[in-house]
């Protein structure tokens, strides 16, 4: 008898403890535990979106790009008042391209914000694409109130299963408090390791004031029975839990950056192979202009070094124009010939022929910040003798310092050097070919370079037009190239510009268009009026998808889709406050007069659109995106 009184004293006192537990554990969930210890200031007029300006503004944000919807209002308000300014632009993958582009010049996050639903979906092209091109980049995106997501609310998807296959890292606010550690652990995670996009989700009652989110949460009478106060007092909690403890002193300064580096027995490891070598040859890539190294430090070492680089993507630019260890053309040949190969960002992928261009003889220093890009392809086609995973930026001076007095044999660069020569002056002869109809894209291109002011920026967005630019262009510095990256994404023109004239507003901007695509661009020649930030458009009109149809037609026997029109681009840009110049044969000898009155009308504040009436050419060289 007293054994079982004993048994069920246990078990009550089990089941009360059970009870209990459960009881706290809804409270903790309910916020009711948190409530206790933390004010709720009914009467602030305070918003979420200052919380979300202060601390962009302590991570030196400067820009935020965006189209205005009522989902984010709170923020663009509050950066606007913090001085941090807010860039409009007239499609949602724009505003992330120009985002994109300043976090590539700026070595800073690049930031856009955009509404909910469709205002997100507009923008998943342009963040994979910086996610390929390892930029960091936040998206700032609104959302359906807390409550309502999931119960059929204006513009309410599921936008975290879009963004996290293609970002870093992917967040959803759900109170107040909640917003400046997640937005700091968000930009941190954004640069650190292998840079790339990170997305955090706002719902529209964290972000407006308590007396706003009060009003939309107050039942319209006095609840009824138990039920109906029960949902009072539900709705009323779940408003206290949203803003307690929202305005207490937090900590908005910027995490720490994790970026890998390369050991000092790697190092050494580099330093005697290339002090072995008799014809070493950089393969440089978008990730050496990466911070920590100061671009023009990485510049210094790489001429102490002597060792002749192949530029790409991002590092297009790197040794300036005139550089005798800058090497442009016949890569291939380079690559089968050198007995060193250093990938210092590239990765073995379509622009190396997934690694069946180099040398299997050859000894090869791969260093990438991420390791499934630094051995790419190494299963079947190449094997790197050292793979290192760390910043290359950082590697290569370590390796100029570990190698001074080091001397690369002149003969080698001399060699490919005089390979330049050669290919150069070809392409210039094919350049003073008549074409059957209207003017050689390759004479334009030249005579452009030639009158290209020596602080400008390069935007390359495009096909066949644009292939044939990269090999003839030539960027003035470091950091004045843009192309999209790995991703091959057409587009990006009227955003990257954007992004290159607010981070660089001295500096002349150029887009080079092919006529397809700056049908994705062309209307945001009205932002570049409203803001101020006027850039030169060349348009390679060709009235084709030219990239396309030279192997459409041969292969298939069809132009089918292929076929534009020569469209009057130039009076679309003064229809939107532009300045426009249609270049046809007739102005053959006229060129370079126009391109000098876009340089002055741009100088005068008035963004240029030069509209090139452009015939067909032999002239082919492949992917600009190496």
């Amino acid at each position: 008898m007293d054994l079982s009184c004993d048994c069920c004293h246990i078990l009550g006192v089990a089941l009360g403890a059970l009870l209990l537990f459960v009881l706290l554990g809804i409270a903790h969930r309910l916020g009711v535990i948190y409530q206790l210890f933390h004010k709720v200031e009914t009467n602030s007029s305070r918003h979420g979106g200052e919380l979300v300006a202060n601390l962009l503004r302590a991570h030196g944000v400067r820009y935020v790009f965006t189209l205005v919807g009522g989902h984010i209002s709170p923020i663009l308000v509050a950066c606007e008042k913090l001085g941090i300014r807010v860039v409009d632009t007239r499609q949602e993958a724009t505003a992330v391209f120009a985002a994109d582009a300043v976090a590539r010049l700026s070595g800073t996050v690049g930031v856009a914000a955009v509404t909910a639903g469709p205002g997100l979906t507009n923008t998943v092209t342009a963040i994979k694409n910086a996610q390929m091109a390892e930029s960091p980049l936040l998206l700032i995106g609104g959302s359906a109130a807390t409550l309502l997501q999931g119960r059929g609310a204006l513009q309410d998807i599921d936008q975290m299963s879009l963004f996290k296959p293609i970002c870093k890292f992917c967040a959803s606010v759900r109170t107040v408090r909640q917003i400046v550690p997640v937005l700091r652990k968000a930009m941190a995670l954004a640069q650190s390791g292998t840079p790339g996009p990170v997305f955090v989700e706002f719902p529209i009652d964290i972000l407006y004031p308590y007396h706003v989110v009060h009003k939309e949460l107050s039942p319209k009478g006095v609840p009824k029975g138990i039920v109906g106060k029960v949902i009072n007092w539900y709705l009323q909690n779940h408003l206290k839990n949203l803003f307690a403890g929202a305005w207490e002193p937090c900590d908005v300064s910027p995490l720490q950056v994790s970026i890998p580096l390369a050991t000092a027995d790697q190092v050494q490891r580099c330093i005697e192979l290339v002090s072995r070598a008799k014809k070493p040859v950089f393969l440089l890539g978008s990730q050496v202009t990466l911070p920590p190294i100061p671009v023009e430090k990485l510049r210094k070492s790489l001429e102490s070094l002597g060792i002749p680089c192949f530029l790409g993507g991002m590092a297009r630019g790197m040794m300036g124009k005139d550089s005798p260890l800058h090497i442009r053309q016949n890569r291939r040949d380079a690559l089968k010939e050198a007995d060193l190969v250093i990938l210092a960002g590239t990765v073995c992928d379509f622009r190396l022929s997934y690694g069946r261009v180099l040398n299997r003889r050859s000894k090869i220093i791969a260093v990438n910040r991420d390791r499934s890009q630094l051995l790419k392809n190494s299963d079947m086609f190449w094997k790197p003798t050292v793979a290192i995973q760390g910043d290359a930026g950082s590697f290569i001076v370590n390796l100029s310092e570990g190698l001074k007095g080091y001397t690369c044999p002149s003969d080698w660069t001399e060699q490919l050097k005089s390979g330049d020569v050669t290919k150069e002056k070809t392409n210039k002869q094919k350049a003073e070919e008549k074409t059957e109809r209207h003017l050689n894209p390759l004479k334009v291109l030249h005579l452009v370079d030639e009158e290209m002011a020596d602080d400008s920026i390069i935007v390359a967005d495009g096909g066949d037009f644009v292939g044939s630019a990269a090999y003839i262009l030539r960027p003035r510095g470091p950091l004045r190239w843009l192309d999209p990256g790995a991703f091959g994404t057409l587009g990006v023109g009227g955003g990257f510009a954007l992004g290159a004239k607010l981070c660089r507003p001295d500096s002349e901007v150029w887009i080079v268009f092919g006529d397809g695509s700056l049908g994705y661009s062309i209307v945001e020649f009205d932002t570049y009026t409203r803001h101020k930030t006027p850039v030169i458009a060349l348009i390679g009109n060709d009235a084709c998808w030219s990239q396309i149809s030279r192997e459409q037609v041969p292969m298939l026997g069809s132009n089918v889709a292929c076929s534009l029109a020569y469209n009057d681009y130039h009076t679309v840009a003064e229809g939107f406050g532009g300045k426009g110049f249609l270049v046809t044969r007739q102005d053959d000898d006229r060129i370079v007069d126009i391109i000098k009155e876009g340089q002055k009308a741009c100088k005068n504040g008035k963004a240029v659109l030069i509209n090139v009436l452009i015939g067909k050419t032999n002239f082919r060289e492949g992917s600009i995106s190496v």
